[in-house]
């Protein structure tokens, strides 16, 4: 897997401070898309265990409040592969801090659906996962108002509460 930005202090994609990792690749090429480089599998630096522990570190702070994945599309087969060692480490380090990932997938079409029917990676990474943003970016949907979300088809689920329940449940703040 491939990244392209590290953020240490980022308070828009998620609640409080969080870390931000935008991986490499997307299948998807939205019109009006704010991160296009990253629709290239190669773009960027490969992701290493180095890289890691950064994100650990950069997490240690009791401010952060957890790790934020983007992209690209961090659902991407690929990218969850990558991602995995990241998100095992994360929680077990960090058992209180929140995972948030932004996915032009839908939820439960998609995700639910389709990939966790194929891929056991899939299933492994909702159970870190704590808000998924699902939809693609819908450049005539475009409202710069609404919170932590580009376009308004886009939806903030709460997938703890989602998996618990078996519908999908929208995050509150």
């Amino acid at each position: 897997m491939y990244y392209s930005e590290v953020k240490k202090c980022d308070i828009a994609n998620g609640p409080g401070v969080r870390v931000t990792l935008f991986v490499s690749g997307c299948t998807h090429h939205c019109r009006g898309c704010f991160n296009e480089m990253t629709w290239d599998f190669q773009y960027g630096r490969e992701f290493t265990e180095e890289d890691i522990d950064k994100l650990i570190k950069f997490l240690e702070p009791s401010y952060v409040a957890g790790l934020t994945l983007l992209g690209g599309e961090p659902m991407e087969y690929r990218n969850q592969q990558g991602l995995l060692p990241l998100l095992r480490k994360v929680k077990e380090a960090y058992p209180d801090k929140t995972i948030w990932c932004y996915t032009g997938y839908l939820y439960e079409k998609d995700i639910l659906e389709n990939f966790c029917g194929k891929w056991e990676e899939t299933r492994e990474m909702l159970s870190y996962l704590d808000v998924i943003v699902d939809g693609e970016f819908v450049e005539e949907l475009k409202d710069i108002s609404l919170r932590f979300r580009g376009s308004s088809n886009q939806r903030i689920i709460d997938v703890k509460k989602s998996r618990e329940t078996g519908k999908v449940v929208l995050w509150e703040d």
